[in-house]
């Protein structure tokens, strides 16, 4: 192998990605060409090849034990105790029978990093098979498996070669006993566990494998993540089984990455299904199941998407149908109607006619079509639910997941609790001393942890305040300078108005906002959990789920909600406004436009959503493909160098444990903007489309060629996520009830319209809906400080109050009462329409379709066929040797014997 010195280690990646662009081009197009680059070398490399050996594979040095783990570190100034700590490690996995080979730092490419590679034998992946309750396959399954695709040849265009869709036959499986090894099927030893198994055992050993001297009992030095924390190892991984760009050499490889890249990693291929069984075959269950839910959520959003669209066009379409707003720009209407100011001091009377552009813009989404859209996503996010509920269980059935133990694999004890948990009891069902946390200390845990949860969520609600606080004060800013006929922004001030402005700008803040203190929330959330010290896998990342989706909420949506519930709610009326704080602060509560708050809201949720998923396109995609470009445009004139398998992952980035967290905690997040305020923005659902879109293949191509391979984990189903996505579900039929009740102004225009209209039509509502206040009674504090409105003796502002010199002067009119009647009357039947509709809808569905239950009978019968047809030839053959071997004088007992036999036959 042909060693390149004086590059940095980071230079490594660059060599595997400028492995000639055209390698890539021309294997993805594929056909003969790319069978003809597997099988011959290419162009200028001939020689080289024929010089070099190839250590791009996955075997130790002898070509036929297979590399299950690698371990790198360094030598540095502390070398001696992590030589030490190495040396006993290394020591206690050979003794668990695991075989190491370690490739010297002369041999790596930066001269300074040791590879110590790791083989588990046969006898010990049988052993932790058992213990771990392994399922193997112990014959060919006889059960059609296949579905009728309606219009097959209609969707022949989105779907996948059927090698890449189904991997491996399908079998009947077992969890495997060592006892019982030719009760399996095992053609070969060393392919029988594939290397998802292989690696997920390794790791099991070396989570649990101790770092001490023979004799001596230091509980926490144990494990190979506290090696990796302390930097006695650098790294810990299972190897890929090649480059993604092109097939493996050494035929012993499955070549399983490439044919992901090819598949399933390249955007141009975004209309295509996701090869869900490779993925579950190479990377595990539970990331497949993340790509199964993330691709059937993204199938859903299309017709949530498509419908959203359509009621968008009608508003569009219904744009010259809109009185209201022809009233507002009309001159001889709206530009009659002097309205109140909006701020003190700094705000003038100003003519309705000025909000123009803004009611206009309101109508897009404050229509008619916009409270059918409601009711619909309603139930939308309840088929999604259900019918996500019969592909998971079709999948656990696929996948081989029906009967999986959770005790076995899930809530198996985490080291970090063994070994902070020095007390033990007796556990009265296993009957064997365990490792427990005291009552005492876990009260002090959990109290020190909801103080720091209640500290950080009052810490946002402090910072949402901080925002509104900032929208009282700059609101009479930019009234002033944007109606200021001295300035020249006039052509400006046509199209933005001070709520416009003050509603962007406040947007804009509370997203940065939440992006710093998203930063801390992800460790302080982790501290927490690790503090509670949980006793399960499963449990942690419950906690840590429930903590950071808290966290989340209230960081993304408590504006939201604000905008939609609050804002213009509590403004009083002129002479009497109310102030936030008190008079004193002189901060006082800002109104909705006149155009209505719903167009706020839409404001508001575009900034933060879109925002949020720009941002996190831009993390995950660009700036790797930026990196990547220039990786390839610097190494674009060096020759491929051939290094090993393990160097070439060495250098690309850790999954980390929670590395699936974040990409769930991601859609959820998106799941609640598209449900709990698409009321008020009925393109939320496209936009989330297309962005998931994206997400998959950006995503694919994040696990194919910037990380390193992770550990194979099981996962039945999408855990705490599942009842989150519920409770989102039910709350947002109760939000979007209350935005079309509150925040729109549906529900005004249809008592208008249906109780008060003399013509049956909308003429006079915008007159009908603005109370008349004396100017003469606004106390000074709230006048303009100009003196143009001398000639004026009343003012309009938005509410339903009696004119001045009437009995019940500014006291609410009797039409008030009638508009909030008709708004709690409208919630309540919205949300029984819906949920009624839900729970028949849920009721209807079962959550496992008829023939995976068939199916799954039909297969635990004949597993147990097997099984006792199984034990009965066991015993025949152990009664025929013992009859064999025994004396003829013993006859009796041989009776006894083959009455046994026909017992069991």
């Amino acid at each position: 192998m042909r060693r390149i010195t004086g590059k940095t280690k980071d230079e490594t990646l660059i060599e595997l990605q400028s492995a000639t662009d055209s390698q890539i081009t021309d294997e993805s197009s594929g056909n003969g060409l790319s069978s003809l680059l597997d099988r011959a070398p290419l162009p200028g490399n001939t020689e080289s090849e024929k010089l070099q050996p190839n250590k791009d594979t996955v075997f130790f040095r002898d070509g036929v034990r297979r590399i299950d783990f690698v371990l790198s570190y360094l030598d540095d100034k502390d070398g001696e105790k992590k030589q030490e700590r190495r040396r006993e490690f290394e020591a206690n996995l050979e003794k668990q029978g695991l075989e190491l080979e370690t490739e010297d730092k002369s041999d790596s490419k930066d001269h300074k990093t040791y590879f110590l590679k790791i083989h588990a034998p046969w006898h010990v992946l049988a052993t932790y098979a058992d213990v771990l309750k392994v399922k193997v396959p112990f014959k060919e399954s006889d059960i059609p498996h296949g579905q009728d695709v309606p219009l097959e040849c209609l969707s022949q265009p989105f779907r996948l070669p059927e090698h890449i869709m189904h991997p491996q036959p399908d079998y009947f499986t077992y969890p495997f006993e060592k006892t019982k090894t030719d009760f399996f099927l095992i053609n070969d030893k060393d392919t029988f566990f594939p290397p998802s198994t292989r690696n997920r055992i390794v790791f099991y050993i070396l989570a649990r494998c101790p770092y001490y001297k023979e004799g001596r009992k230091d509980r926490d030095k144990t494990g190979i993540k506290r090696l990796l924390s302390n930097g006695t190892y650098t790294a810990a991984f299972p190897l890929h089984d090649c480059r993604y760009w092109k097939r493996a050499r050494d035929a012993g490889c499955e070549s399983e990455r490439y044919n992901l890249y090819k598949n399933w990693a390249r955007f141009l291929i975004f209309y295509k299904e996701q090869p869900l069984n490779l993925i579950r075959k190479y990377y595990g269950e539970k990331i497949g199941i993340y790509f199964a839910w993330l691709g059937f959520y993204t199938e859903m959003l299309f017709f949530a998407a498509v419908m959203g669209f359509l009621c968008f066009t009608y508003g569009l379409l219904s744009y010259d149908d809109n009185i209201s707003s022809k009233e507002i720009c009309d001159p001889d209407i709206g530009g009659s109607i002097v309205m109140c100011p909006l701020c003190d001091k700094k705000c003038r009377f100003w003519n309705l006619n000025s909000t123009c552009l803004s009611s206009w813009q309101s109508h897009l989404f404050d229509n008619e079509g916009t409270v059918f859209f409601a009711i619909f996503m309603g139930i939308w996010v309840t088929l999604f639910l259900e019918f996500w509920k019969r592909r998971q269980a079709r999948l656990e059935y696929e996948w081989d997941l029906v009967d999986f133990e959770e005790e076995q694999q899930q809530l198996q004890i985490r080291p970090e609790f063994e070994i902070q948990c020095t007390n033990k009891r007796l556990n009265k069902i296993t009957q064997e001393m365990e490792p427990y946390l005291p009552v005492t200390s876990k009260c002090a845990r959990f109290c020190l942890s909801g103080a720091t949860v209640i500290f950080w969520i009052s810490l946002i609600v402090a910072c949402i305040i901080g925002v509104i606080a900032y929208r009282l004060a700059v609101y009479a800013a930019f009234a002033s300078i944007i109606k200021d006929p001295m300035r020249k922004i006039q052509l400006v001030g046509r199209f933005i108005t001070p709520q416009l402005a003050t509603s962007v700008t406040a947007s804009c803040i509370n997203f940065v906002i939440i992006m710093i203190l998203n930063f801390f929330y992800e460790r302080v959330a982790i501290w927490i959990t690790d503090m509670e010290i949980p006793k399960t896998h499963l449990e942690y990342e419950n906690r840590l789920t429930m903590k950071m989706f808290l966290f989340q909420f209230v960081n993304y949506y408590s504006s939201c909600f604000y905008v939609a519930f609050f804002k213009g709610k509590f403004v009083g009326y002129p002479g009497a406004y109310s102030y936030m704080f008190g008079k004193s602060t002189k901060l006082r509560n800002e109104e909705c436009d006149p155009g209505g708050c719903l167009i706020e809201l839409t404001t508001q949720l575009v900034i933060v959503m879109a925002g949020k998923q720009l941002w996190g396109n831009i993390q995950e995609a660009l700036l790797p493909l930026l990196r990547n470009l220039w990786s390839s445009r610097k190494g674009r004139h060096n020759p491929e160098n051939h290094y090993s398998r393990w160097e070439q992952d060495h250098v690309l980035q850790n999954f980390s444990q929670l590395g699936l967290f974040y990409e769930y905690l991601e859609m959820v997040v998106q799941f609640g903007f598209i449900t709990l305020f698409v009321a008020s923005f009925p393109l939320a659902p496209l936009l989330a489309l297309f962005n998931n879109i994206l997400e998959i293949r950006v995503d694919a191509w994040k696990f194919t060629t910037q990380f390193r391979r992770p550990v194979a984990s099981k996962a039945r189903n999408i855990g705490a996520w599942q009842e989150i996505l519920n409770g989102v579900a039910i709350l947002s039929v109760v939000t979007n009830a209350f935005i079309m009740a509150f925040t729109s102004d549906m529900i005004p225009r249809m008592v208008y319209l249906y109780a008060y209209s003399k013509e049956g039509s909308m003429r006079g509502y915008v007159n009908n809906s603005l109370s008349i206040y004396n100017i003469s009674q606004i106390p000074k504090n709230n006048m303009p400080e100009d003196e143009w409105f001398v000639n004026l003796t009343t003012c309009r502002y938005r509410d339903y109050r009696y004119p001045p010199g009437h009995l019940k002067e500014y006291t609410h009119t009797m039409q008030f009462w009638h508009i909030l009647a008709a708004k709690m009357a409208f919630i309540i039947i919205m949300e029984h329409v819906v949920f009624v509709v839900k729970f028949f809808v849920a009721w209807m569905i079962p959550d496992i379709p008829s023939d995976v239950k068939a199916r799954f009978k039909r297969e635990r019968y004949l597993i147990q066929e097997y099984l006792h047809n199984y034990e009965v030839e066991k015993l025949k053959i152990q009664l025929s040797a013992s009859f064999i071997t025994e004396p003829m004088s013993e006859m009796s007992v041989t009776s006894d014997k083959h009455e046994v036999l026909s017992e069991c036959l």
